[in-house]
């Protein structure tokens, strides 16, 4: 698995995920449940993440949608 973004923003990330998954590509959010138990502090961000096979092409959708992957 190879990490696309980093981001503590839940609509930004739903939005991404959705995107990708319409394309034809998985992907998984890493480290929700441990960003819940720290609260509203955004300590730890939720990371998006590809097979390292599809993220080429996650990284081109990202930049077609305006986004960034890291």
């Amino acid at each position: 698995m190879k990490e696309l973004l980093r981001t503590n923003n839940p609509v930004r990330l739903s939005w991404l995920h959705a995107l990708l998954g319409d394309s034809g590509i998985d992907s998984l959010i890493l480290d929700h449940h441990t960003s819940l138990v720290g609260g509203s502090i955004s300590a730890i961000p939720r990371r998006l993440v590809v097979a390292e096979r599809d993220y080429r092409r996650a990284c081109e959708l990202l930049a077609a949608a305006g986004e960034d992957a890291q």
